[in-house]
């Protein structure tokens, strides 16, 4: 089944995994990377989720879902090995029409969530459909190694450029020549917050001085 990617601003936004164990509690910790609001409702869970109830980073209902605990979710997880508790949790979110990932069954839901890799605002995703979650674990593990942690300095560079760029360019525009010469260099070796600013001023500066950016007819990325 091909299914269409998108990335979801879940700030604020109420999540509800059903289900305490590891796999809920990797779900829970990733949704709390987006600032997702998220209530667990299970009867028992593991020490990570009793940890995260603790600090109060999280909701949690210590029972067995009941009809209706999914009415004002964005976004449903039926994380138990319960059939028929997922197969409960996922009827109730076709009648509401909310979004439901089941996670030992994925293509009984409506989405499925992907293995990440995040580097500061850099999200690389892998999915196979939910056909082989080993397979998108090893290929998550490739890319955490060619994707350093490094990438996050090298985004917030790319992004300090773009905004002086747009402030000091023609409307929307900026100059792709500047991003593929930035993006070429040597990036991986910055030590400091002082040196990346340094470097965002210097190319600013000595690329722009005197010149025009690209209007919006032209190409860019």
């Amino acid at each position: 089944m091909n299914r269409y990617p998108v990335n979801l601003d879940l700030h604020g936004k109420k999540v509800v995994i059903v289900g305490g164990g590891q796999v809920a509690e990797r779900k829970c910790r990733s949704l709390l990377e987006a600032h997702a609001s998220v209530t667990i409702i299970a009867p028992t869970v593991t020490p990570g989720v009793e940890e995260l109830n603790r600090m109060g980073t999280i909701s949690l209902l210590r029972r067995s879902w009941l009809e209706g605990d999914g009415a004002d979710a964005l976004l449903l997880f039926a994380a138990t090995n319960d059939r028929t508790v997922n197969r409960s949790v996922t009827q109730e979110a076709g009648q509401r029409g909310i979004w439901v990932c089941v996670v030992d069954a994925p293509e009984e839901g409506t989405f499925t969530s992907p293995a990440v890799v995040r580097r500061g605002d850099l999200l690389l995703t892998v999915s196979t459909g939910g056909k082989s979650p080993a397979l998108a674990r090893r290929i998550r593990q490739e890319l955490e190694i060619r994707y350093g942690p490094d990438y996050a300095d090298i985004v917030d560079i790319a992004g300090k450029l773009r905004e002086k760029l747009l402030t000091t360019g023609q409307g929307g525009a900026y100059s792709s020549k500047l991003f593929n010469e930035l993006l070429a260099g040597d990036l991986f070796s910055l030590p400091s917050p002082e040196l990346r600013d340094r470097l965002l001023n210097d190319i600013t500066n000595s690329e722009t001085a005197g010149r025009a950016l690209p209007t919006d007819s032209e190409e860019y990325p």
